[in-house]
Order: C-alpha cells, then structure tokens, then sequence
C-alpha cells in the first residue's frame, strides 16, 4: 500500500467532509416501472442480468453523504428508460465509512424490484495517492473509485455507464449506453474544447517541457468525468488504473494541478475519447467549487442535468436559497419529510 507523504496526506477535516455510516435520512418507495413491449428478454434472476450483454449496466459511488441525490438520479433513469427492468447499478462503497447492510436496506426500501450489487471499495488502497485539492469533498477517497471500476465490477460486465450522484436523467439511458466506441477507444463522454484546458495544470507543469509534451500528439480537450462510458475490458488490457495512479504519484512530488481526481483522466484520456453530445452532460449547474452560485443551462437540448459544483440543489432548498434549476431536481427528490402525508 502507498504510504502517505508529509505535507500531502488528507487532513482531518478532509475525511470528516467524506460522510459516515450513519443517516437519519427516510425515503419514500418509488414507482415501479416496467418494460416496453418491444425489450429484449433477459433472465429473471439477478445473475443472468449481471452478466448480460443486453442489459444496461450502470456505476454510481454510494454513501450517506449523497446518498438523497443518488436516490434521486436512480429515480430519474429508470422513469426515463424505456427498458428499466433491463437495467443493473453497481453501487461503489466504501469499505470503511459505508454500512453495507444499511445501504442495502435502504435501496430495498425504495426501490424493492432494482437489481443491483454492492461493491467494497478499499479506502486505503487510493488515500496516500490522494493529494489536497481546492475542495474538501473532492479529496474523498470514494471520489476516487471511478477509476477502479475495471477492478470492482465482475470480469463478464464489459461495458458501464458511469454517474455522479448530482446527476437527474431526463432521456433514455440506452441511447449514451449504446454510444460506438469505435477505434479501439476507451472512454466516451461529452467535451468541450472551448474550455482553457491549460487552467486545469499548474504552472509547473505547462514549464517542464517533459510533462507539457503529454499533450503534445492529441488534441487534448476537457471532459467532465461524472458521466462517462467506459469499455472495461479495454480499460482492463490497457491497464488504465495503473495509468491514472501514475499520475496521482507524481502529483504527490510536485504539484501539477489543483483538482481532485479529474486531473489523471484528463492526462490519460483527453484528446483521445469519443465525443458525445453535450447534450447528456449539462454540468456546471452546482456552480463553481468556492461558492457555488446559481448558473444557467448551457444552449441546446438536454439529456442529463449535472449539479457539479460546490452547490448541491438538495442542501440550497433545504437553506431556503434554490437556484431556478434546482427546481428541475426536486421531482425525483425521494426524501420523506417529517410533514409528509402517506397517500
């Protein structure tokens, strides 16, 4: 195991940002939803769903911190899928902060038909590659397990949609799922070229010429990493994980960009992805990481609204301070008030 540096081990506050096991949150059951006629037809038992190449297969990371707003895009997908009973979660815990048994049991509770698994994620295996960032919550070692789902999820899963759990789904799921990974690439997602790809380094690293030429092949644009689709078996062979980790040891020695785990996918991947259209990705919603203030939805349609940002629509309209988009978020809210009337 990695051993923790001076100076860049995570702080105390850090992993107190990182939530606990224990919530005093109730929510309520979801509807249920079924098929359409025209689905494929896949084995009833959870078994031959997880391994089936017809099935949607999507990751989230899961704990009691977001766990309202991953209750919510769960919702989102399978009201919006047209073949919701074909799709799986693989649900990302953590091994040391996560009650298993209760995150099962409150899943259950909601949604009693999902098929799903959880997967224990080592929190010691990524913490003393984690160096400080300009945001507490991103220093979470949970914020991290993105880039180790080839390793959790079973060999015969090939392909996943990953999401944030600031993330409300208001299209098809399939249609990203389905997107071509063509060219032997990895990764899809949607980027975005205008933005100053430079602004996410330091100037230590755009000055050392042996790290600057990282760039220097590809046309190198940021993509945001909560909504991706990943061919793991690619990720797998090209042994990706050790990539990013690479990355995340020179971090440690010398400081090359600010962010948290965003940073190693863009020197690994940007400029060598396939686009997907913005339209499953309109981020930004949550603000900037200092203040999060309220923005406005990018132009064009949208699929995917993405609270990412320092504002999470959850705690601005418990404050009593929404953002007008958050009022596009409370819908799927599955949060039983203590107000609330049983129908």
């Amino acid at each position: 195991m990695n051993q923790p540096q001076p100076g860049t081990v995570l702080s105390l506050s850090s992993f107190l940002s990182c939530g606990s096991a224990m919530s005093t949150q109730k929510f309520r059951e979801a509807p249920q939803y079924y098929n359409s006629p025209d689905c494929p037809v896949i084995t009833d038992d959870q078994d031959g769903l997880i391994c089936s190449d017809q099935a949607v297969h999507v990751a989230m990371t899961l704990d009691q911190t977001y766990i309202r707003g991953s209750m919510a895009a769960i919702l989102s997908v399978l009201q919006h899928s047209s073949c919701p009973q074909n799709i799986f979660f693989h649900f990302v815990i953590s091994s040391t902060r996560s009650n298993a048994s209760d995150l099962r049991a409150t899943m259950g509770a909601s949604f009693p038909y999902l098929k799903f698994d959880l997967y224990p994620f080592d929190d010691s295996a990524v913490a003393g590659l984690i160096s400080t960032s300009i945001r507490s919550a991103l220093d979470c070692p949970l914020n991290y397990a993105r880039s180790y789902l080839a390793n959790l999820l079973p060999l015969c899963v090939s392909r996943v949609v990953y999401l944030d759990s600031d993330v409300v789904v208001v299209d098809d799921i399939a249609s990203l799922y389905d997107v071509q990974l063509a060219e032997e690439k990895v990764l899809a997602a949607p980027e975005y070229c205008n933005a100053n790809f430079t602004a996410y380094f330091t100037p230590t690293f755009w000055s050392n010429p042996s790290l600057s030429m990282t760039f220097a092949e590809r046309r190198a644009c940021y993509f945001n990493t909560g909504v991706m689709v990943i061919d793991l078996n690619r990720w797998r062979a090209g042994d990706y994980t050790r990539r990013i980790e690479e990355w995340m040891e020179l971090q440690k020695r010398m400081r090359i960009y600010e962010l948290g785990s965003l940073p190693p996918f863009l020197l690994v991947f940007a400029g060598n992805i396939v686009p997907v259209d913005h339209r499953w990705n309109q981020h930004g919603l949550g603000g900037d990481n200092f203040r999060g203030l309220c923005r406005n939805l990018h132009p064009g349609p949208v699929s995917l609204l993405h609270w990412s940002g320092k504002g999470k629509p959850w705690a601005r309209l418990d404050a009593n301070r929404p953002c007008p988009l958050d009022a596009l978020w409370a819908p799927y809210d599955l949060l039983q008030t203590p107000f609330s009337l049983d129908s």
